[in-house]
């Protein structure tokens, strides 16, 4: 494996995940044994081309010691920061200081990555001038609401995605864009977005609905039983 093969994984872990109404942050919640944390690690380490995991957690974070990892990587906790884009930056810079040209960004709350999107979203990306993310083709109706809730309209649906991650990028080009827009600009909400804001077009790869992430309650149910699904 040469070394413009082997990819970094950042991981932002550092939020609190309010919209989960638990009192342990969303990425340490229990999944039969384990915590969404450590299966998403276990997750992003199933590529041999995934050389070394970076930890983007809060400063503060009295759980983060207690995590057992299964997995054959280097795993590095780095600080992260007030926003997504600042966590993700903080392990970014890590990964490079330590000699990677590629990361691959993978949500901290997204334990039920598969072998097969992993594969083919790193090769994809790798073979890509700009890079790779995994996406869903949007399949339900999309309505327009008001500001009193109701349904003012539908929303054509044709070429639009749902963004999943991993997504995987030159770490340069993620650090150029922070560097012209900053790590706070509300625009920013995933690292494609980084990518789109300086003109680049990423390539969409399909995802799996499986690729679920822990956001609301209930979220934490459905990946158990994707993951112990015996079937």
């Amino acid at each position: 494996m040469t070394k413009s093969e082997q990819v970094a994984a950042v991981i932002p872990a550092a939020g609190i995940g309010q919209r989960m109404q638990s009192e342990l942050p969303k990425q340490y919640l229990k999944l039969g044994g384990r915590s969404v944390l450590e299966w998403t690690v276990r997750a992003i380490s199933q590529d041999p081309r995934i050389r070394a995991i970076y930890i983007a957690i809060s400063p503060d974070d009295p759980y983060f010691q207690q995590q057992h990892f299964a997995s054959a990587c280097p795993i590095v906790a780095v600080e992260g920061g007030a926003t997504r884009a600042a966590s993700v930056a903080a392990g970014v810079e890590r990964a490079v200081a330590d000699g990677f040209t590629w990361v691959a960004v993978h949500d901290a709350a997204r334990p039920c990555l598969t072998a097969a999107e992993l594969e083919q979203v790193v090769t994809t990306a790798l073979a890509d001038e700009v890079g790779a993310l995994l996406a869903l083709p949007v399949a339900d109706t999309l309505k327009r609401s008001s500001k009193t809730r109701r349904s003012e309209g539908s929303v054509a649906r044709e070429h639009l995605w749902q963004a999943q991650t991993p997504q995987v990028f030159r770490a340069a080009d993620l650090q150029r864009g922070w560097q012209q827009l900053g790590t706070d600009h509300p625009q920013l909400t995933d690292e494609a977005s980084v990518l789109e804001a300086l003109g680049l077009q990423p390539q969409l790869v399909p995802g799996r609905r499986s690729n679920i992430k822990i956001t609301q309650p209930g979220d934490d149910a459905i990946a158990r039983l994707l993951l112990f699904d015996d079937s």
